[in-house]
Formats: C-alpha cells, structure tokens, sequence
C-alpha cells in the first residue's frame, strides 16, 4: 500500500464514514457496518500518519497541501507529540542539552510563574492538584525559558500553551518546542513587555471584520466594544483559554501546521456565526455572550467552525499592507511621544530659564541700585572731606599769618627795648614773655593745622583706592542705561495709566448724563426718542472705543515689559557665557594636569615595581648564598663524625698501641682542630651574610643540632637565645683522657693481662649531652 494511496483515499474513507452514520439508523446491518468502516478507517489512518512520520521530509515538500488536509481534519493523540515536533522541526536541537543545567539556575521570575501555575487548568486532573507532578514540570519548562530568552521572561498566558504541549509530550520536549514556537511562529513578540505584535494582529483582525462584517463592526464601535477586549486571548493562548480544551487542541493542530492564519480565520468565522445575536446586545451581554455562550457553540466539535474558517476571505498580501500600514501609524505616534517629550522638556527648562533670568535681573537691580547709593555716598563724603581741607588750609593760613605778624612785634619790641632798658625794663620783660606765649600758642596751632591736613590727605587716598575697586565706568553706564531705560518704561505705562483713568471719568460723567437724559424718555416724543438712542448708540460706541483703547495701552505695556524682560535675559546670557568659556578654559587646564599627574604615577608604580623585583632578587640570592653554607656545615659535621668513627674503630682493632697512640690523638686533635676552625670561617661568613640583609626582609637562619638536624630561627620564645649556644655546641668537643700504663719494662705477663682487659682499658665514653662530647682512653 503506497502513500500516495493512502492519502488519496482517506477523504473518500472519511466521506463513506459520514454517509455510513447518516444511515445508521436504518437497520442494524447498517450499524454494525458501519463500525466495520470505521475500525477499517482508524486502521487506515494509524497506518497513513506512520508511513508520514517515517517518510517525513519528502511528504513535506512533495504532499504539502495533503499533508495540510489531513492537519485540518485532526491529528491522532497518539501521533499528535512526534508530528508536532515535525512540524516545528523541534527535533535534536541543541538546547534541550542545556534543559538540565538551567532547572539549576535560579530565576527572577520564578515567584511569577509559582504564583500563575494553580490558575493554569484548574480542572484538568494533570494540573489541579498542588505541588503535583503536572505544576512542577510545568513550573520547570516556564523557568528554564525565562533563563534563555531574558528579554521576555515570563508572561501570562504562555503557560497554557506550555500546559498542553506538557499533555502530550515529555517536559525536555516540550521545553524545545515551545522554544520553536516563539522564535518561529510570532509568539515571542507577541509576549514581549511592549506587545507590539499583539497591537498589529488586533489592527489586522479589525480591518477584516470592518471589510467582511461592516455592520457588527459599526455595532462595536458604537458600543465603543474594542477588538482587544475579546479577541486577545485568542491570540495570545491560540483559544486554550477561551474554548473546551478537544477543539483547542485541534485549533493548535492547525495552529503548528499554518501558524496565526488559523486564529484570523476561526475568529472571524465566530463573528459571522454569531454576528446576529451580537448585534443585539450591548458591551456587558456581548462580554457574557463571549465567556458563556460561544464556547458551548463548540461543544458538539470544531468540524464545523474550522469549515467556516476556511471559507473565510484571507489575503495574505493585505494583511502585509495592514501591517506596513500600523507600523507607519505607530512610528508617527512614538515620533509625537518623542516630540512631545521633547517640547515638555525645553518647556521645562525655558521655565527654569526664565526663573533664573528673573532672579538676576532682581539681583542686577538691587547691585544697581546699591551701586548708586554707594556711589551717592562717596561723593558726599568726599565733598564732605573737601570741605574740611579747605577749613584746615584757611586756619594755617590765618595761623601763618598770625606768626608773622607775631615775629614782626617781636622784631619790633627788640628794637624798642635798647633804649628803654633803662626806664621800664620789667614792662619789656613782661612784654616778651606775653609775646613767647603767643608764639608757641601759634606754632601749636599750626601743628595741629599741618596734622588734619595730613588726616584729610589720607581720606582723600582712601576714598581714590576705594573708587579704583567699584566696578568699571562701562558696566554701571551700561547698567544706568537699562536703569533709565526701565524708568522711562514705567513712565510710560503710568502715563498711560492715567490717560486711561481720565477717559474713564469722562465716560462716567457722559454715562451720569445720559442717565440724566432718559430718565423722562416716555414723557418726551418719538423723535426726541430717537435722538435718545442715537445718543445711546454713540455712548456704547464710545465705551467700546475706550475698551479698544485699553487693552491697546495694556498690549504696549506688556510689550515693553517683554522688552525689558528680553534685554535682562539677553545680558544674562552674555554674562553666563562668558563664565561658561572660564569654566571650560579651567577644565581644559585641570584635564591636562591630571593627564600629567596620571602619567607621573604610572611612572613611579613602574618604578616601584621595578624596585621590589630587584629587592625579590637579591632576598633570593641571599638566601641560596645561606643555603650553600648550611650545606657546606652540614658536610664538615659529617667529616667529624666520620674521624670520630675512624678513632673508635682504631681504638677498638688496637690501631692505638703503647708507641705510638700519643701521636694518633695528636693527629686526630689537628684534624678536629682544622675543621673546627673551618666550621668557625663558616659561620662568620654566616653572620655577615645575616648582617647584610635588607631593611624590611626578615632572612631564615638555620642551624644544626647535634643529631645532624637543622632548625630554624624564626621559632619564638626560648628558642632564639639558643642559637649561639647551638652554633658554639655545635663544633664536637672530644676529651681522651690517657689512662694508659706507660710500663716498657713490665713483664709479658702483664702484657697479656693488659691484652685480656683491652676492651675496658680502651673504652669511648659519649655522653648523652648535647654540649660536650669526651671519649675516654
């Protein structure tokens, strides 16, 4: 049986099932046919949607449009998982191999998603119960996509698609196909924070009911019933949440084969379906007519909704206009937004500008007019001060003149005092002391005179240093300008003031008159009537031209203060330029020295750097120079002990005889003697080395025991005295003690006898100390 076959001749089965129900009622020959057809059929079908399966990627490209019928017409559950990962090509990818590293991850979503997964099928016996198997994959799949797609996290509503696709299928699965779903089939944009996606599909749904159904749609703008308050949920959970759960999956069967076509599709068959009904009712029975009628329309299966749908005008080139056309409407608003914002802000700060500007020029008015008073001061006191120099110089003038003429009686009386010595010679004493008197009076007067004129010199510097340090000539000129200027404005404006306030008195002695004249209007006759209100007439026209006069006056003097306003701002703007070029100027100057001052650290951390290298380098070389002298002690130790050994194994083998033992010892005390004196040199070498360390370097000295171990001397507490003591015991000390018997004349028999005690004549004493060591002969 091929599969060209099979696929031809499953809507002929399809078509002879139904004709077999429609005559079932006939006979049961009939009936019991007919569920033959039918098992007949379902076989028919397992074995198609098989050889589909195993023949997949030629059926997609060669039987495309088949494949797309047999979709329509429902998927086997048992098929539905494998086609649907088909169909998306979900198969193998290469995130389901991070799906078990991201459950370890935490994500900042994951109090969200535990707070919507109870609402999602409350009444499905997969889901209902809490912290049962359903939620936590559910749970699962929805955390590890808001780790993988950031930007979109979680959403509601995504959870029932994940939902579903968990009832067919394993949690790794569904996990890649809802992944494939977002990239490929429009629902991530969908779920963005924006929803612009969902914007453009509810624009799109609505040109097609306005276009197909005008009269409901006129219905729905009336009632002012807007496409998204029924139709979101539509597109955002593909009618999961809006249809019994049967026909929702056999929507989302479509659903994975031709993608949000479907959706347009069935919704506007829904609409012609029920456009009658809707018309009639208004937005609150619309809404319950939505909740509660239409999914029970859909009760007996979606056969004949998805038949409608498919007759249902789609144009796939207008839905792209559609959507050129929103993105250019959209683009306009986020340009009005932009904008918008944009004028708020220069609004905001033309605001702040104007209240800056209005500070300065109030204190601008205020330095301006103590600038005058303090000016106006000043040339008080210096007038003041003139004055007085004047009056100084006039009393040493008058005081000058007194000395002179005091000098010339002076000269006067001298000379009349020769020859009237002898006559009055007291009154011409007395005289002269009279006129000593009046000299020094008058040279203390001019004293004092010379010191105020010196007091007025003074004030008069001061008061010229002070005028050099008030500002330059130009600015307060400038400023006396403005001032003048602002004078003249207000001037002007009482002038007006007043000329308006005459006109208005006279308006109201013309209106007294007129009152006057048509208080006995009905006495008088039509003619004077008619005078009357032609006077009437000229007194409203008047009063208009008064009107018209006065918002003239007061448009001119809001000009003049705009004026005024606008040369303070344009001054201030000057002036907060020219600070604006300093500060630059200053952080030019500040940027270029800390460049300076960044390049100047750069070298001397470089420098440092340098240094403690070379400080590393000589800590080490140092160190090994010690290492090599340890080792060269630790050699001479093992010489010692090795002639130690050597003098004991003489001893013993009676190497020393009567003869010539003396000199033996004598020989063996040079020889520690040498390598004493050695092991000293060592040390000294030692110590300068110790001697020569660097400031902050603390060098490890080690020393040997006398067991041939080494110590270090960064042990603290008593330890560290003992390093001399050490280093003094560590040269080994022996003692022979010659208890030898020196008898050349003794008999062989004593001879023998000493032979015999050998072993205690000749005996090494090592004692368990480790500050000496004595062998004993």
């Amino acid at each position: 049986m091929s599969l060209s076959w099979l696929l031809e001749t499953d809507s002929k089965s399809l078509r002879s099932m139904n004709g077999s129900r429609r005559n079932s009622g006939s006979s049961l020959v009939s009936s019991s046919s007919a569920s033959s057809n039918l098992s007949h059929l379902e076989e028919d079908t397992w074995i198609l949607w098989g050889r589909i399966v195993n023949e997949w990627e030629e059926v997609r490209k060669k039987k495309e449009k088949q494949l797309k019928d047999l979709v329509r017409k429902g998927i086997p559950h048992h098929f539905r998982a494998i086609v649907w990962q088909l169909l998306c090509n979900a198969q193998n990818m290469p995130i389901k191999d991070q799906y078990s590293e991201l459950l370890k991850m935490t994500s900042p979503c994951e109090k969200l998603i535990r707070r919507d997964i109870a609402r999602t099928y409350p009444e499905h016996e997969f889901f209902k119960e809490k912290d049962s198997l359903g939620q936590e994959v559910l749970f699962n799949v929805m955390k590890a996509y808001s780790l993988v797609d950031r930007e979109v996290g979680y959403c509601q509503g995504s959870a029932f698609i994940v939902g579903l696709l968990l009832m067919q299928m394993p949690e790794e699965e569904a996990f890649c196909v809802f992944v494939k779903l977002m990239q490929d089939y429009r629902l991530r944009e969908l779920f963005k924070p924006s929803m612009a996606e969902l914007g453009l599909c509810m624009y799109q749904f609505e040109s097609m009911i306005q276009e197909q159904l005008p009269e409901l749609h006129m219905h729905f703008q009336a009632q002012s019933f807007h496409t998204s308050m029924y139709a979101s949920s539509w597109f955002l959970t593909i009618f999961l949440t809006s249809f019994p759960l049967p026909v929702a999956t056999r929507m989302f069967d479509i659903f994975m084969c031709e993608g949000l076509e479907v959706v347009f599709r069935v919704g506007l068959a829904i609409l012609q379906m029920n456009q009658t009904d809707l018309i009639q009712l208004d937005m609150e029975g619309m809404l319950q007519h939505f909740q509660r009628v239409i999914p029970h329309q859909l009760d007996s299966g979606p056969d004949k909704v998805i038949q409608a749908a498919y007759q249902v005008k789609y144009n796939a080139k207008k839905m792209k206009k559609l959507e050129k056309e929103y993105t250019t409407i959209k683009t306009k608003e986020m340009e009005e937004q932009v904008e918008i914002k944009r004028l708020r802000t220069e609004n905001r700060l033309l605001k702040q500008r104007i209240d800056t500007l209005e500070k300065e020029s109030a204190s601008l008015a205020d330095r301006l007019i103590q600038g005058q008073v303090t000016r106006a001061q000043e040339a008080e006191e210096n007038y003041l001060v003139k004055r007085e120099l004047a009056t100084v110089k006039q009393q040493g003038e008058e005081a000058s003149a007194l000395l002179e003429q005091a000098k010339t009686t002076i000269r006067q009386f001298q000379q009349q005092q020769q020859p009237q010595a002898k006559r009055a010679p007291r009154y011409s004493e007395e005289s002269v002391l009279q006129l000593e008197r009046e000299l020094v009076q008058a040279r203390l007067k001019e004293a004092e005179s010379q010191c105020a004129l010196k007091e007025m010199q003074d004030k008069i510097l001061d008061m010229e240093k002070r005028n050099t340090s008030l500002p330059d000539d130009t600015n307060v000129a400038r400023l006396q300008e403005e001032l003048i200027g602002v004078k003249l404005r207000e001037a002007e404006a009482l002038t007006g003031l007043k000329e308006l306030r005459q006109q208005v008195r006279d308006l109201e002695e013309h209106w007294q008159r007129h009152l006057a004249r048509t208080a006995g209007r009905w006495k008088d006759s039509p003619r004077k009537n008619t005078l009357s209100e032609l006077q009437d007439e000229l007194m409203s026209v008047r009063l208009r031209e008064a009107e018209a006069q006065a918002e003239l006056r007061e448009t001119r003097q809001r000009m003049l203060e705009l004026e005024t306003q606008n040369q303070i701002h344009s001054n201030q703007l000057r002036r907060a330029e020219q600070d604006s070029r300093c500060l630059q100027e200053c952080v030019q100057t500040l940027t270029v020295q800390n460049k300076d001052l960044n390049v100047q650290l750069q070298e001397i951390k470089r420098r440092q750097a340098e240094i403690e290298c070379k400080s590393k380098e000589e800590v080490m070389a140092v160190r090994l120079r010690e290492a090599d002298n340890i080792a060269a002690m630790a050699e001479l130790q093992q010489q010692i002990s090795e002639l130690e050994i050597q003098k004991e194994e003489g001893k013993v083998q009676g190497q020393l005889n009567h003869t010539d033992s003396s000199q033996y010892i004598r020989d063996l005390k040079d020889q520690i003697a040498e390598l004493k004196h050695e092991i000293c040199c060592l040390k000294g070498q030692r110590g300068l080395a110790n001697q020569s360390t660097f400031d902050g370097i603390h060098m490890i000295n080690h020393y040997v025991e006398d067991d041939g171990s080494y110590q270090s001397s960064d042990e603290e507490g008593v330890k560290g005295p003992t390093l001399h003591n050490t280093q003094q015991r560590s040269g080994v000390r022996i003692r022979l003690r010659p208890n030898l018997r020196d008898t050349d004349s003794e008999e062989e028999e004593e001879e023998e006898e000493e032979e015999e005690d050998d072993d205690e004549a000749l005996r090494l004493s090592v004692p368990q100390s480790t500050s000496h060591k004595s062998t004993t002969v």
